[in-house]
């Protein structure tokens, strides 16, 4: 089936449609050795090329999203020139497309991190018109106290404008030892993923983020039975749920493929780690 133009180069990853579709008008897209012209249509056979290079699309696939927990010294780029370990490092391979990280975490910081071979969603997803929740917990070393909090949640100006906290609410000792530390923890949520934004409010207010894990991105929590640099497939219910938050209607999924995908991902690591009740 074909699909306009627009539609599958955002799938794969390019940009938005909006985007696309200027790159469409200035001739920087063919289709089979043809220069495209808005409103084009094209298949998955056809030959799509940007700025003379051949683009892998995902067309006619399953939209996957992967649940990544990960690790501090870890960095969100595909390659590295330090030669340090990036979060691409252990991720499947992918058919046809590629695995795009939907937002980012800087190398300090730990938690969750999706991605997904549907360069549209991961666009909106990342979009700070569509306000997606993101949900941290921060360890804050230095006083706190409610005059501090509301300042978070009123509004801070940045370097790079207004930053502010939907919620911060302090969290419960996780660790008895820090009663009696200069440490807390709090939980907090904002609604757009500015370059180290939760560090840069924290660190406005003259304290110190020691530690940061993100707790969920919208929908989508982190559970606990997924370690440290351990990825897992989401079920297409929980991929429907990253599209509607968005206001993007979710592609038919091939749900019997999705589905034995992710057992059997799940029936290899339980595997790999052994069986704890066998002696």
């Amino acid at each position: 089936m074909s699909e306009k133009l627009q539609k599958i180069l955002a799938g794969a990853g390019l940009g938005s449609r909006r985007q696309l579709e200027k790159w469409i008008i200035d001739g920087r897209v063919s289709v089979n050795g043809s220069t495209a012209t808005l409103g084009d249509r094209a298949e998955a056979s056809d030959r799509i090329m940007v700025d003379g290079r051949v683009i892998k699309t995902s067309q006619g696939e399953s939209p996957r999203v992967l649940m990544y927990s990960k690790p501090e010294g870890e960095v969100c780029t595909t390659s590295d020139p330090d030669g340090r370990p990036t979060v691409f490092d252990v991720l499947p391979k992918i058919n046809t497309g590629r695995w795009i990280a939907i937002g980012r975490l800087d190398i300090n910081t730990s938690g969750l991190l999706l991605f997904t071979n549907y360069g549209e969603l991961a666009n909106r997803l990342m979009h700070p018109s569509y306000e997606v929740k993101r949900e941290y917990l921060a360890r804050i070393h230095g006083d706190v106290d409610q005059k501090m909090l509301n300042n978070l949640m009123d509004g801070v100006v940045l370097e790079d404008g207004l930053a502010k906290f939907q919620t911060v609410k302090a969290q419960h000792h996780r660790n008895p030892e820090e009663k009696t530390s200069s440490n807390q923890w709090f939980r907090c949520i904002l609604a757009e993923g500015k370059t180290r934004e939760v560090r840069r409010l924290w660190e406005s207010q003259d304290v110190e983020v020691s530690r940061l894990k993100r707790i969920s991105y919208g929908p989508i929590e982190l559970p606990s039975f997924i370690r440290r640099s351990e990825f897992i497939e989401l079920e297409p219910k929980q991929v429907s749920a990253l599209f509607k938050a968005v206001d993007l209607r979710a592609p038919k999924f091939n749900e019997s493929t999705v589905l034995k995908d992710i057992r059997q991902r799940k029936e290899k690591r339980l595997r790999a780690r052994g069986n704890p009740w066998k002696k």
